[in-house]
């Protein structure tokens, strides 16, 4: 498996007066194509979100962004950089964090939350020592984490509703 360098393509996606930041690792290769965040087709993310909320599904970027807004919810990666092989996660190394404390100290984000455990343990390694603010770990909603149901996923995301004090 030949692993290749990857920059995080896009910025963070930060709605004003945001709550609730939401992490994943790095944007997927289908994600870095089309410039935004949770684009592979099989991945449940905005599903997920749909269903909490009861909406219909988000499809373009731009009802995505809308989605988000209404709910004061922003989107990052923990990794800025990093060697990987195609979205792997698990192939991931070689590291370099995003600052995402110049991201909380600029905005009223209060929860985040990360998803996969991957990302988890990189905001756990280089993130909270800085930060200092727990994170709460979300399932990843990939399709490759086939062990996890859409309605296991829409009970264990269910706190970022919880939490978003809107």
């Amino acid at each position: 498996m030949e692993r290749k360098v990857v920059n995080h393509p896009f910025p963070p996606f930060v709605p004003e007066g945001a709550k609730i930041l939401i992490l994943g690792s790095i944007p997927s290769v289908v994600s870095r194509k089309e410039g935004f965040y949770y684009m592979h087709p099989t991945n449940r993310f905005w599903k997920v979100l749909a269903c909490l909320y009861v909406e219909e599904v988000p499809e373009t970027i731009e009802e995505k962004k809308a989605f988000l807004t209404r709910h004061q919810i922003a989107l990052w990666d923990v990794i800025a950089s990093c060697q990987i092989h195609g979205s792997s996660d698990a192939s991931i190394t070689d590291v370099q964090v995003n600052d995402i404390q110049s991201l909380l100290d600029t905005t009223p984000i209060k929860r985040i939350f990360v998803t996969g455990k991957r990302a988890y343990d990189l905001y756990q390694r280089y993130l909270y020592p800085q930060l200092r603010q727990e994170a709460i770990l979300l399932p990843s909603p990939s399709s490759a984490n086939a062990t996890c149901s859409f309605s296991r996923l829409v009970q264990a995301y269910s706190v970022i509703r919880e939490e978003n004090l809107i």
